[in-house]
């Protein structure tokens, strides 16, 4: 019966840890087209498994929140089919979930976590009629979205799933392109020298979503500046489109992922570095991460940014799973 096999592709893929998917990442990283690698990794750093393990285990949600700090929508189940809107792939979202539970229904192809989500992928670019590239970030998001929220839950997101309205109408190449441009200051521009204004965006689904930063501001200072109400977007939102309360690397509700211009924000500094483990947000020694403090990363150019739904501490969960 398809239910048996639905539960045993399930088993399978609750057999991965964080480490396994992780390597599948690497492993897969290449084949990814450049306008959805790093999105595709930030994604994983919004939704770590340890955090859906530690909602699945609690007796008290109440006070798994309160003991972890959790503010906003954390719980992936309650947004399974949007998560991903910072995607490009996030448009072939209702082939990929249809995908996915096809393969589910059928015995799995591969015993290997990386060459699942090669084999689903290959279906859904022939679907779409689309390059490859283009739809095995999804693809892997939706299997981990799938390990995560469980069978049912993905399936009835799947079947209600309509094409995206929220979507960017340029090819993947112009997002790339415009991810690495900078702002012109104009035909006198060298001389503003450290008055330079960048652009800092927030959401490339919306042209409203952005806003402006001089040169050198750390991008929480540079939101704070903007006078519009975002709390109807994030009730965390108190001041600008960036959630943020110490600006002082205290309360890590400034987290932010990057998807284009990390090389243009200063260096992770060692407080940074040490507050981010500690917060459970990312684990790296790179000098220029994909996720950051947004009132610690200073920006000289143009950057584009995703923030993630919830903030929280996630060190100790983490560091417990690791022992």
């Amino acid at each position: 019966m398809s239910t048996d096999r639905e539960a045993q592709f399930e088993a399978f893929l609750g057999q991965h840890d964080q480490h396994q998917w992780t390597a599948a990442l690497d492993q897969l990283s290449p084949s990814i087209h450049e306008v959805d690698r790093n999105a595709s990794r930030i994604w994983f750093a919004f939704h770590p498994l340890v955090l859906a393990d530690a909602i699945r285990d609690a007796q008290d949600a109440g006070e798994l929140e309160r003991s972890l700090w959790l503010q906003g929508r954390y719980r992936l189940a309650d947004q399974a089919d949007s998560s991903h809107w910072f995607l490009y792939g996030h448009r072939f979202w209702p082939e990929t979930a249809s995908a996915v539970v096809g393969a589910a229904c059928e015995e799995p192809t591969s015993v290997e976590l990386a060459g699942l989500i090669g084999h689903i992928a290959d279906r859904v670019a022939t679907s779409v009629r689309t390059d490859r590239s283009l739809v095995v970030g999804i693809t892997a998001v939706a299997l981990m979205t799938l390990q995560q929220v469980g069978m049912r839950t993905f399936a009835a997101a799947a079947e209600a799933s309509a094409r995206p309205a929220r979507a960017s109408r340029h090819t993947p190449d112009q997002i790339v392109r415009a991810r690495a441009r900078d702002d012109s200051q104009g035909l006198l521009g060298f001389l503003k020298g450290e008055r330079k204004s960048w652009t800092v965006t927030f959401d490339e689904t919306d042209p409203a979503g952005r806003f402006s930063l001089i040169q050198s501001q750390e991008l929480t200072t540079a939101a704070a500046s903007d006078p519009r109400d975002h709390r109807a977007r994030d009730p965390r939102c108190h001041e600008g489109a960036i959630p943020a309360q110490c600006r002082s690397a205290f309360c890590g509700t400034c987290w932010v992922g990057v998807l284009g211009g990390a090389e243009k924000l200063s260096p992770v500094a060692d407080l940074e570095r040490r507050r981010i483990r500690e917060f459970g947000y990312i684990d790296t020694d790179e000098p220029t991460p994909i996720i950051r403090l947004a009132c610690q990363a200073q920006a000289f150019g143009a950057v584009s940014i995703v923030i993630p739904p919830w903030n929280g501490i996630l060190g100790p969960v983490r560091l417990e799973v690791s022992t």
